[in-house]
Formats: C-alpha cells, structure tokens, sequence
C-alpha cells in the first residue's frame, strides 16, 4: 500500500489548520513534520509546542523527522506532543541502537534516516531493529528542492536489504518529490512519500495527493 504523507514545512502557517484539514480529507495517510534545529542542517523550523498545536488539529499520525543534533534530549518531549513515530539520522545519532531503542520504549515506531551521500551499508547493523528507513532525495535543510536521480538506485538498494528481515519495514523518500519522480521512486521500492511543496504550494491540494497516489499504477511506474 501506498501511504503519501504531506510535509508541513511548505504548508502557509497562518492557514495551518486550514490546510492539514485539507489534506486530511483529500486522503493523506500520516502528517510529516520536518524538525530542524539551525546546527545538523542550516535552518530551523519549529519544535514540540507546534508539534502539539498540530496534534490537535489531525487524527493523522504524525511522522515526526528529527534533523537535530542530540536527538535523545528530545524524544520524550516530542511523544508528549503527540507524534506517533520519530525518524532520526544515522549521521547525528552517536548511539544510535539506543536510540532506536528509547523511541520504542516511548511507545512510538522508530525510523532512520539517510542523507544522500550517506551509503545505504550503515543500516546493516540496524535494520532489524527499527520500523522506517528514510531516504532524503536532497540535502536536507530546505524545501522545494530538485530530486537527487542517484537517490533511486539508493531505494532500491535499501528495499532489497529492508526484504532480507522478512519484516514489515516502511520505506519512505523525501525530497523533490512531484508527478515526475513519485513513479520512479515507488518502482524502486519507496511505499511513502513525502511531498511538501508539491502539495501545499499547489492550488489544489486533494488533487496533488491524488496525483502522486496514480503514480502507483503499473502504467505510471514502467
């Protein structure tokens, strides 16, 4: 199954409850949020007091991409605030089995992420220990920007690995991700996009999700 979950980070705050409600009845299957901190990536975003402010606006799950360094200050904090799986980097994590761990111990699913020059043999030693591998499709830091093409042989790379655990593993892309590249990323393996831009910047936000949900059929992913 497809799941496409839109990326608050290129939604219009000043009509944020406007625009998840939107996406919600247009069939979006989790809310991303992109959590940035100014120090791993060259922006910031926001933190657990929107995160809550979105939890009350959506029965969604929120998917929850923390881009900062020192992430296990944060877990509890943003498992208060509602979200119901946190994503964290291989890049920033030290620890990173344990802090797969303490996420599960929170009682959310726990997800990795790699950057685009990150090779997909740092997940080998904990693949079968999460629920979510993410593959950022660009630098990560800023939205709008155009899709890395190596990032497909990346996906396919990390389905493969994702089958040799016979588990039930989410993989999920971000970044640059249109009508143009949500086929070829779904026939590489990726079963969740994340899409900001596409669909919160159209002027038709049911019709974006709708759009990169097509992309799933046969005809789109040749």
């Amino acid at each position: 199954m497809l799941l496409i979950a839109p990326s608050v980070l290129a939604a219009d705050f000043s009509r944020l409850a406007e625009q998840v409600a939107a996406a919600e009845r247009a069939g979006a299957d989790w809310i991303h949020l992109d959590i940035m901190d100014g120090h791993f990536v060259p922006n910031i975003s926001f933190g657990p007091p929107v995160v809550q402010s979105i939890r009350k606006l959506t029965k969604l799950p929120l998917d929850t991409h923390l881009m900062i360094e020192n992430a296990d200050r944060y877990l509890e904090s943003f498992r208060d605030a509602g979200s119901d799986r946190i994503t964290v980097h291989v890049e920033a994590c030290t620890h990173l089995h344990r802090t797969v761990h303490r996420i599960h111990e929170l009682g959310m699913s726990a997800g990795v992420c790699l950057n685009p020059a990150t090779p997909v043999s740092h997940l080998s030693a904990i693949i079968g220990d999460v629920d979510l591998v993410l593959i950022m499709s660009v630098n990560p830091g800023f939205g709008g920007q155009t899709f890395i093409p190596s990032s497909i042989d990346k996906l396919r790379t990390t389905a493969d690995l994702i089958a040799t655990t016979k588990r039930p593993i989410f993989l999920e892309v971000d970044g640059g991700i249109d009508a143009e590249t949500a086929g070829p990323v779904i026939a590489a393996g990726a079963n969740v996009l994340v899409a900001g831009t596409f669909i919160f910047r159209s002027r038709d936000i049911a019709g974006s999700i709708a759009t990169l949900r097509s992309s799933s059929s046969p005809s789109r992913t040749r």
